[in-house]
């Protein structure tokens, strides 16, 4: 089902998986034509349950010229060594970076456990500043975050990578997906890709799965464009799908 009174390309499966699959698939579309334009591209991956589908699907897409792909980091928690289960570069490499069937052209992680996480930020948005990135995988929080842009979001900055502080809605979701034993133990600050970074994407692909996740989902895809709302910049960019279970679009069609 396509909600199609929106202005943004919105996707409405049955079921979480089926909206993983259709987000890498048109990911995966995206990719080619890159490919096929200019000979590489460019890709930003997410973490988190709502791209245990993507990521495994995008994988195993046929007809992509992974040596000639180049993959950015999207996120990862400030301090946390990477051989914790909830580190994303585990995730990374775990559910993704590992299943390609041929090696990356390039894979920049963050390193969170950087000593000067300023300097580390730097070093990716150089990189990433040097391409076009063709495709981002995102997801939004409980909270709307982007990445981990938390309200209020900088939607100024040119940074392309920050050091941010993580509230505490952001950590409990965190928490309650079962990445950490306790709240206390979620790391309070955190590496992220900046609003305005994300937003220089071509394509836009944002998979939003779950009940937990329906209120922040209508109020990025209805309300005003606002950094207390984080995702709700998505009604700017030109170019972005975003791909739904039935429980996460349960309010887009309320008044509630």
């Amino acid at each position: 089902m396509s909600l199609n009174q929106l202005s943004l390309r919105v996707e409405v499966a049955p079921e979480a998986a089926d909206a993983g699959r259709r987000a890498a698939t048109l990911g995966a579309d995206r990719l080619r034509e890159a490919l096929e334009r200019r000979g590489s591209a460019a890709v930003i991956v997410a973490t988190g349950a709502s791209q245990f589908e993507v990521l495994a699907s995008l994988a195993q897409a046929p007809g992509v010229a992974w040596e000639k792909v180049t993959f950015f980091h999207l996120d990862e928690y400030l301090g946390l060594p990477v051989a914790h289960p909830a580190s994303f570069r585990r995730y990374l490499w775990e559910r993704f970076h590992s299943k390609l069937p041929v090696p990356a052209r390039a894979f920049h992680y963050l390193d969170g456990e950087a000593t000067d996480p300023a300097a580390e930020c730097m070093r990716v948005g150089r990189l990433i500043a040097a391409v076009t990135v063709d495709v981002a995988f995102l997801g939004i929080g409980e909270n709307a975050h982007l990445a981990f842009n938390d309200p209020p979001a900088d939607f100024v900055t040119e940074n392309p990578y920050l050091v941010v502080d993580l509230d505490h809605a952001c950590r409990r979701q965190q928490y309650g997906e079962g990445w950490f034993p306790s709240l206390d133990d979620v790391p309070k600050r955190a590496l992220t890709m900046s609003i305005r970074q994300i937003l220089k994407s071509r394509q836009l692909v944002v998979t939003v799965p779950d009940l937990r996740k329906a209120r922040a989902v209508k109020n990025a895809l209805k309300g005003p464009v606002t950094p207390d709302c984080p995702a709700s910049v998505l009604q700017q960019h030109a170019s972005c799908s975003i791909f739904l279970d039935e429980p996460a679009a349960s309010l887009l069609t309320s008044d509630s």
